[in-house]
């Protein structure tokens, strides 16, 4: 066995309190999950009905994407109250009333603090708007124009075009790293940073265990303002934005990711800390140097608790080699830091379409990347209907809501084909979601995946992530352990998880045919209870193809 990649010690804290630490997350988009009031959106108490079905599951805890009061923008990704619940959703009552349930059934409670930039319509912006000498003037990022009138700089918005929108009132340029109805707030300014921290202490006070902060390393820039370097042709990827956007043809040295960021961030922790068992996970954006910015931003146990970068979210297939490099840089890079790994998310193409499409037995092999996902060293992230292994929807122009599809249709059809409506009822043309025409279709081929048909059938995908989920449970190592990587060839992955006197070794094979990997001559005992079929030999572990083995080396 080689290439050990530290543990992070446990903290000497009180039982509980690091919950977070390999905790499973359930993330909730709360427009397509239930609709309870038959407006063909979903709602705060369509979640509360869903809540026995997600406990059921066996995870930890759910994320629920933004439902604060917005103007729908960008889906609430445009906050225009930090401190309310858009009517669409429900209200606070109903949020409390959510947080209360999810207590009861053993779920923690983590929401989306967008804390980057606003909606436009936010009383912070119409203010700062007004003039160059208001209370909140600085509260975002202006700058004057170049003397030909042109955007200050060269960066770019991920949603496409320059990053600089004119306004007319102040006669100068704004910020907007996405939407340019979407300013950015200027964390330069002590006082943006209070109000923020004010509204994260709103939230505590109401009684949620935690936060995941959307696009937690675009909070500063440069007051320089400098130019981004071109980045050369061999080094563009798309882990950030896709192939066709040209913001992948910056080096996006001066625009995000900048080291002030860690300051906030400790006083962030600081305003955490003084609740009990409370957690935050950082959504960071580089497609550069995201698994340095995350060990920047996790080490030490003063930041934010775990991150997430976009290593397994980009359309690059997931291989046995890369999980292996990710997970090995990871552990140089934050060896006293922790990540929360994710294969899905409401931003990126479906698992299923995504790296599943050309295999031989689909359902297998999302069975199999799935349980890797959730053996790996750090916390996990399953996105509603993974279990289900929906694929992308096939929505036609016509059908799209989202602004960066519609810019970039037809080679990126935008994020809409991920967010279509959960499906609980396969014998109902909505799928259960909602008595009204749905806000985005549901595909009929996601009927016959509803909950309703796979539950029950042992070899449904549904019953697997069930069975997988209890089988962690039993087994600490899985989740706070860390991790040896053992050589193995081609597709398969194989390590031990170790903690405390619990040593578990995993073995994965991520392709379809049949495989094998030595384990030195040892004496195998394996695990019951994962529902994967793995034999031993002399020494060594056979699969079939997706295949997986867990035990114990005597």
């Amino acid at each position: 066995m080689q290439s050990a990649v530290k543990a992070t010690l446990s903290p000497d804290l009180a039982v509980g309190r690091d919950w977070w630490r390999g905790a499973v997350i359930y993330q909730i988009y709360p427009r397509s999950y239930q609709d309870s009031n038959g407006d063909g959106i979903g709602d705060l108490r369509g979640i509360i009905a869903r809540l026995p079905y997600i406990a059921a599951l066996g995870v930890d805890a759910i994320w629920i994407s933004p439902f604060f009061k917005s103007p729908m923008k960008d889906f609430g990704y445009d906050v225009s109250d930090y401190c309310d619940v858009d009517p669409m959703f429900g209200t606070l009552a109903d949020f409390d009333a959510l947080t209360a349930e999810s207590h009861r059934l053993g779920l923690k409670v983590m929401i989306d603090e967008v804390l980057s930039h606003t909606a436009d319509i936010h009383p912070w912006f119409r203010e700062s708007r007004s003039s160059r000498t208001n209370p909140k003037a600085d509260w975002y990022v202006w700058a004057d124009a170049k003397p030909d009138g042109t955007p200050p700089n060269n960066w770019l918005s991920i949603f496409g075009g320059s990053a600089w929108q004119w306004d007319t009132s102040r006669q100068q340029y704004y910020l907007h790293n996405f939407l340019a109805e979407q300013p950015d707030l200027n964390f330069h300014s002590r006082a943006v940073q209070d109000a923020l921290l004010d509204v994260t202490r709103f939230w505590l006070e109401r009684g949620v265990d935690g936060f995941r902060l959307d696009t937690i390393n675009f909070y500063f820039h440069s007051q320089g303002l400098e130019d981004n370097p071109p980045l050369p042709p061999e080094e563009r990827n798309d882990q950030t934005a896709p192939s066709v956007n040209p913001y992948n043809y910056q080096d996006h040295l001066y625009d995000k990711s900048r080291p002030e960021n860690l300051g906030f961030l400790e006083r962030f922790r600081a305003l955490l800390d003084e609740y009990p068992a409370t957690a935050a996970v950082g959504e960071v954006g580089d497609s550069q140097r995201g698994l340095e910015v995350v060990a920047a931003y996790t080490a030490g146990g003063k930041r934010v608790h775990m991150c997430y970068s976009f290593d397994f979210l980009a359309p690059e297939k997931i291989s046995a080699a890369k999980v292996r490099s990710v997970l090995e840089a990871f552990g140089k890079v934050a060896s006293d830091g922790w990540s929360c790994w994710a294969f899905s998310n409401h931003d990126v193409m479906r698992t299923a379409s995504r790296w599943a499409a050309g295999e031989a037995d689909q359902t297998a092999y999302l069975k199999v990347i799935s349980a890797l996902l959730m053996s790996l060293r750090g916390s996990v992230c399953i996105y509603q209907g993974e279990e289900l292994g929906l694929g992308e929807a096939e929505l036609q122009f016509e059908d799209l809501r989202d602004p960066y599809g519609i810019r970039f249709w037809p080679e990126f059809k935008g994020r809409d084909g991920c967010r279509t409506p959960m499906v609980w009822d396969g014998a109902d043309s909505n799928g259960g979601f909602s008595k009204a025409k749905p806000w985005l279709p549901v595909p009929a081929k996601h009927l016959s995946q509803a909950v309703d048909v796979q539950q029950g059938d042992d070899s449904s995908l549904l019953e697997h992530y069930r069975r997988f989920l209890a089988f962690r449970r039993l087994h600490p190592a899985l989740a706070k352990g860390d991790i040896d990587f053992i050589e193995s060839e081609g597709d398969t992955v194989a390590f031990t998880r170790r903690d405390g006197n619990e040593q578990i070794v995993c073995v994965f094979n991520l392709g379809s045919r049949p495989a094998e990997v030595n384990l030195g001559g040892r004496s195998l005992q394996p695990l019951p209870g994962h529902g994967f079929s793995g034999q031993t030999g002399a020494g060594s572990i056979r699969l079939g193809g997706y295949g997986a083995w867990f035990g114990r080396i005597d």
